[in-house]
């Protein structure tokens, strides 16, 4: 995952960005714009203002435009070379958070539950491994690593059922608070209906 600006301050950065809102198809996109050619865009629900989305841009090596790095949710839009492609049956790791918990699922785990380890090993990132070797993770939190907050194994919870792993971990009071902050300007905020 590349470099984010939220280096010092998140808080402060956050609300000096520039941002516009825009309405489409039931959905709320927020874009930001950061120094240094970093863009994030996220997209809530319009009804029941879930969090969709969040991606972030960096600016290209070469001046151009970066590729789209999701933090929530995955690319829809992408359309698959049809002659090279990622195997449907490869695991694969998404992130669809709710109003309380942090949620990640690894789709395409067909070990038996007791075949997985679960774990917080340093301060911002879940391991996730299996006892044959077969499946390793590590999975970064950037949520607590923009407001300087340690995980904590307390928090982290995990379930297996019909080749997923869901994994769960408690939002800490400082990132609701965070959250509830941020959906405040976003009532507040001028939004074009597309």
């Amino acid at each position: 995952m590349a470099q984010r600006p939220w280096h010092g301050s998140w808080k402060s950065l956050r609300l000096s960005a520039p941002k516009t809102s825009l309405i489409q198809g039931g959905v709320r996109k927020v874009h930001a714009q950061y120094n240094d050619s970093v863009e994030l865009v996220e997209e809530f629900d319009v009804i029941t203002d879930k969090l969709l989305v969040r991606k972030w841009r960096m600016g290209g090596k070469l001046g151009g435009e970066g590729k789209w790095e999701y933090e929530i949710g995955v690319d829809r839009t992408s359309v698959g070379n049809e002659h090279l492609m990622i195997s449907a049956s490869s695991p694969s790791l998404s992130r669809t958070d709710t109003a309380k918990i942090f949620e990640w699922r690894i789709r395409n785990l067909p070990y038996p539950p007791d075949t997985y380890s679960v774990t917080v090993d340093s301060p911002h990132e879940i391991t996730v491994r299996t006892t044959n070797k077969k499946y390793f993770k590590k999975i970064m939190v950037p949520d607590m690593l923009r407001a300087s907050l340690p995980l904590t194994p307390d928090s982290l919870s995990w379930t297996h059922a019909h080749n997923t792993l869901v994994i769960s971990y408690v939002k800490p009071k400082e990132i609701l608070q965070e959250e509830a902050v941020s959906a405040q300007e976003r009532k507040t905020m001028k939004t074009i209906r597309a």
